[in-house]
């Protein structure tokens, strides 16, 4: 442990002890930071059997700041234990942020992939172009808990010369007895795209292929995320500068995926882009596959270089958290997200009811919409924030979008569906979870309620909530 090391565990410790985590806003269900800031889920892993989910944190500064790598562990993925950080900014290669990265669990062991941010000083840098360093970084662990030196595997000159300083978010897998690397890229020309690494040691890679679309989509693909599931090859990507049409009405950034047609490594063709997710709070999702074969979806329920709205933890002295966490499944062609099966555990009915349900004072719970009739359904929770299928289009929507509201400024998201089967809401003490037909939409946001209270009405449906213990 070098100098730094010691002094930035000592500070973390010290700002972690003075949090009093008894705030009106912490969630039940959801991964928060002890203190300051969470932002992309990292080596997302099942390793012996406990589930591992690090996460980019920032200690000191609600706001952002220095980037780390915070853990938890859990054995079920509803209750999780903070287990400290486990990687600092510490070296000359990562020393201004412990940036995104992925885990591969292989032959006993877990080897974490980052990227190490480095931003130079002195000089007149643009930082896209000039003046940064992305830097792969290795670590590995036997025990998931204690890791080993850090080593530097690849530098900017180690990447295509078209590439722009803004390649990282290393995500391995290994196949077929190799391992491969996708990264989030950006050219000199401005076009995002991701790089295709294989190796045979895990240590040594050689580029294979470039993967972007026919035309330009955005300036930048990052966190990228390659995996197959249930027949269907996806390539995840959250892509930034998509902007006019559709794209206005939706975040700054989006989180989505291209089905893909043919081979990574070779001849490929992306199929069109959908996203993961159309509400408010959803950027850099990472998947990994559990011991049981299961495609597992995290994401971070935030939003970068949002101004429209903001959180009303800022006050508490920490911002944001993860996801629930989804499985990922193939129905009818479509690609659907539910919360983990785990979760069937610990629900108890609070009360049925055909067509109309009202209850007041429950925090966390999910509410399930059956059988809905001629399209007709709506829901109002805490008052302000409305669920509504309208116009061949479901709605996600705060009456009042002020900053000092339940919406903290969010305002509505939409996406047209031909026809409503059914919808499933997971409420969280600060957060909001929409499930639409099985899961082939879903919506995600943050909210503030003064009072917590639900209303649904639904033609024809059975209505069931529970509460979550």
């Amino acid at each position: 442990m070098n100098a730094l090391t010691r002094d930035l565990k000592m500070l973390t410790k010290k700002v972690e002890d003075q949090t009093m985590q008894d705030d009106c806003f912490r969630q039940k269900l959801h991964l928060m930071p002890p203190t300051g800031w969470l932002n992309d889920p990292n080596g997302l892993c099942q390793f012996q059997g406990v589930y591992h989910a690090f996460f980019q944190y920032s200690p000191f500064d609600a706001n952002g700041g220095l980037k780390m790598w915070g853990h938890y562990t859990s054995t079920d993925m509803i209750e999780w234990k903070y287990e400290g950080v486990s990687l600092y900014p510490d070296q000359p290669f990562d020393c201004h942020g412990v940036y995104s990265g992925s885990a591969l669990v292989d032959n006993g062991k877990m080897y974490l992939y980052y990227t190490g941010n480095v931003k130079l000083e002195d000089g007149e840098y643009d930082y896209i172009n000039s003046g940064r360093e992305a830097n792969t970084i290795l670590v590995v662990s036997e025990d998931g808990m204690e890791f080993g030196a850090k080593k530097e595997l690849m530098r900017n000159e180690d990447y295509p010369s078209d590439l722009s300083c803004h390649v990282r978010d290393p995500k391995v897998w290994k196949q077929d007895g190799m391992y491969y690397m996708v990264q989030g890229a950006r050219t000199r020309q401005d076009e995002g795209k991701v790089l295709v690494f294989e190796s045979t040691d895990k240590m040594n890679w050689k580029f294979r292929n470039s993967l972007t679309g026919k035309s330009r989509f955005g300036y930048m693909w990052e966190c990228p995320d390659y995996f197959e599931v249930e027949g269907m090859k996806l390539l995840s990507a959250s892509v930034q500068g998509l902007e006019g049409g559709e794209w206005e009405d939706r975040n700054v950034y989006q989180s989505g995926y291209f089905p893909i047609k043919g081979d990574i490594l070779n001849e490929y063709n992306l199929q069109e882009y959908c996203l993961w997710d159309y509400g408010f709070d959803y950027y850099a999702p990472q998947s990994f596959e559990t011991e049981d074969g299961r495609r597992i979806h995290i994401s971070w329920m935030g939003m970068p270089d949002c101004e429209d709205y903001t959180n009303k933890t800022l006050k508490d002295g920490w911002q944001h958290c993860f996801t629930f966490p989804r499985e990922i499944h193939v129905k009818d062609g479509k690609v659907v997200q539910q919360p983990v099966r785990e979760l069937e555990s610990r629900k108890k009915l609070i009360e049925s009811a055909e067509e109309r349900l009202e209850k007041d004072g429950y925090e966390t719970y999910e509410l399930n919409v059956d059988g809905i009739q001629d399209n007709k359904f709506r829901a109002v929770l805490a008052g302000e924030l409305i669920l509504e299928y309208q116009n061949r289009r479901f709605e996600m929507r705060f009456i009042n979008q002020d900053k000092e509201s339940v919406s903290a400024g969010r305002g509505l998201r939409y996406q047209e569906v031909d026809s409503l089967r059914n919808v499933k809401i997971l409420a969280d003490i600060s957060s909001v979870e929409v499930f639409v037909n099985d899961g082939e939409l879903v919506f995600s946001t943050r909210y503030y309620p003064d009072k917590y209270t639900v209303l649904a009405e639904a033609a024809g449906a059975q209505i069931r909530m529970m509460e979550i213990k």
